[in-house]
């Protein structure tokens, strides 16, 4: 059954942990949620990559990834390696050989893919914050491997979105302040 009525209250239990019912609105549900939602919005993004291969298989790495974050959140025994974070940074060092040096803030956009992935860019800081917020609360005990990788995330994204741009043919635009 896909329901149960039982958060009709506003409480929830984490799946497959043992624990009481908490409110919908703490730091864990929010975290988990916020990691849904982004791991729901990178699929969406990656149906649109479908022209961009090299972002589909980062795209499809970053969802297998979060789902062991998510379960890391929940209180799984699951935990994502150093070579998670090491293979992030490589992707974005291959990425910055490949466009234009940065020369600032950018306005998001040029391109659909490239104005999802800065979408999705703010969903994995919110995400990131949730996950701190987790951690400060000694709700859960985070691994520096999570905390890690979770910030370069949204780099990767960022990265990514600037290669769309640039595979593209598009120029970035800086904001003229």
């Amino acid at each position: 059954m896909l329901y149960t009525g039982k958060g009709d209250g506003g409480t929830t239990k984490v799946f497959g942990c043992d624990q009481q019912r908490i409110s919908k609105s703490s730091e864990l549900p929010e975290a988990l949620g916020s990691l849904d939602e982004l791991n729901a919005f990178l699929g969406f993004v990656k149906v649109r990559a479908q022209d961009e291969p090299r972002i589909k298989a980062v795209l499809q790495e970053t969802q297998e990834t979060l789902f062991i974050v998510q379960a890391e959140i929940a209180g799984a025994d699951k935990r994502i390696g150093k070579e998670r974070t090491e293979s992030v940074e490589a992707v974005i060092n291959a990425i910055e050989k490949e466009i234009p040096p940065l020369k600032g803030f950018s306005i998001a956009g040029g391109t659909e893919l490239s104005a999802l992935l800065d979408v999705a860019r703010t969903l994995a800081r919110r995400a990131e914050r949730r996950i701190i917020a987790v951690s400060d609360a000694q709700v859960r005990e985070i691994t520096q491997e999570t905390k890690t990788y979770m910030n370069r995330l949204s780099s990767l994204l960022f990265a990514l979105a600037r290669l769309a741009n640039h595979l593209s043919g598009v120029p970035e635009e800086n904001p003229r302040y």
